[in-house]
């Protein structure tokens, strides 16, 4: 459960402010491997930052914006207390990830995002699992499909996250996470669950983070 503040009933995780670590343009810029890392990848616009910022319950913590592409580095966010003169380790780090999908964008700022992105898919020992973002509204695209074909590739875990479930309506949810179970089906990197929630109206995000307790245990 939340309090009136968007934070969950899990204390270490989400009853106390989350801060910013660094943003990461290339590989050579990742923090040294620590906590177990979760990441969240998604098509521009999807919902991302949003969605984080409900998560952790505090507005403006991952920038959002309603230009597509805003985000173009990896974005690292952990429970405030870490690093410093402290050497304990944070539990659990929450990576915002650079949308895909944004054909607006000039093609060689798009393959650098996405040869990041896929370098850190396929090279980060420390990232437990990726929760892939679609937007309610249209389900899974192609370029969607070919993030799911990576990750597969990579045999890294990931976890199905419908965004903005609130502007479609009720009857059509178990409807919708029916079709997106059944096309995950036979995907073999492919958490099984779908988790369907809405940012304005903090729909399932109990159930996300409790998804992000269980990681970082």
């Amino acid at each position: 459960m939340t309090d009136q503040n968007g934070r969950g009933s899990n204390p270490k995780l989400f009853g106390q402010p989350w801060v910013f670590v660094r943003g990461v343009p290339a590989m050579k810029f990742l923090p040294p491997e620590g906590p177990p890392e979760v990441a969240f990848a998604g098509r521009s616009n999807v919902g991302k930052s949003s969605l984080i910022n409900a998560l952790l319950g505090q507005k403006g913590l991952a920038r959002t914006s309603n230009t597509p592409g805003r985000t173009q580095e990896l974005n690292f966010f952990v429970p405030d207390g870490f690093g410093g003169e402290t050497t304990e380790l944070p539990p659990i780090a929450i990576v915002d990830m650079p949308g895909y999908g944004y054909a607006q964008a000039p093609k060689e700022k798009v393959d650098a995002w996405t040869e990041l992105v896929f370098d850190y898919l396929r090279g980060r020992p420390t990232l437990k699992r990726v929760f892939v973002l679609i937007d309610a509204r249209h389900g899974i695209k192609a370029n969607d499909e070919e993030v799911l074909k990576l990750l597969d590739k990579a045999a890294m875990s990931y976890q199905i996250v419908l965004t903005k479930i609130d502007k479609i309506k009720p009857t059509g949810v178990p409807k919708l996470i029916a079709a997106t179970e059944e096309a995950i089906r036979k995907r073999p990197a492919a958490y099984p669950g779908i988790l369907a929630t809405s940012s304005e109206k903090r729909s399932g995000l109990d159930e996300l983070q409790a998804a992000l307790g269980m990681l970082a245990e």
